[in-house]
């Protein structure tokens, strides 16, 4: 489980700089690959150009939303799995139904490397956790 965890590509996209600095040095510490994107359009350009495992996406954004960015991503990378993510809880249903799983920026540490476990096959997803 270790290696095949270690051999993930993760890509991160939130316009919050600070946030997606922390959340790269938070996922590299377990081993991951994390390519990181301030920008939806970003984003996409690296999952043009890069073969990726699991994207996590927030969901506020300007320019393009987490929304808008989910339904690229499928088209791009139907095979990675996606995260939502978002400080607000009330995140459109049909945005829901585009990824593989939610979580609330709040819960972050607690939750976010044991759903990306989950999504990978390799654990049980937490009792907390939202998925689609």
């Amino acid at each position: 489980m270790a290696s095949a965890l270690k051999s993930a590509v993760l890509l991160c996209i939130d316009d919050n700089k600070a946030l997606l600095e922390c959340e790269k040095k938070f996922l590299e510490s377990f081993g991951y690959t994390v390519l990181t994107a301030p920008s939806g359009s970003e984003g996409l350009e690296l999952a043009s150009i890069h073969s990726i495992d699991v994207v996590i996406v927030d969901y506020s954004m300007p320019e393009m939303n987490g929304q808008e960015v989910a339904i690229e991503l499928k088209r791009l990378r139907p095979q990675a799995s996606v995260i939502m993510l978002s400080a607000a809880l009330d995140v459109p249903e049909e945005a829901l139904k585009l990824v593989d799983a939610f979580v609330a920026k709040d819960n972050l540490s607690r939750q976010l490397v044991p759903v990306i476990a989950w999504l990978q096959g390799f654990d049980s997803l937490p009792q907390s956790a939202y998925v689609t």
